[in-house]
């Protein structure tokens, strides 16, 4: 399962990207590809679980 507070953008403002990147809503900045992992539950990693971003937005 994906997280739903991930999102790809190929732009930020004036700034164009060749190939989407990783966009977390709740801190509101593109995230590195190691943190998209967790976002998207890879390697065993769970977005509810391993991602205190997520964690802090659910409990809000």
């Amino acid at each position: 399962m994906t997280c739903p507070k991930l999102s790809y953008r190929q732009s930020a403002g004036d700034q164009e990207f060749d190939t989407e990147r990783a966009y977390c809503t709740v801190v509101e900045e593109f995230v590195s590809p190691m943190r998209a992992d967790v976002c998207n539950d890879r390697h065993e990693l769970n977005h509810e679980r391993d991602c205190e971003f997520f964690r802090n937005a659910d409990s809000e």
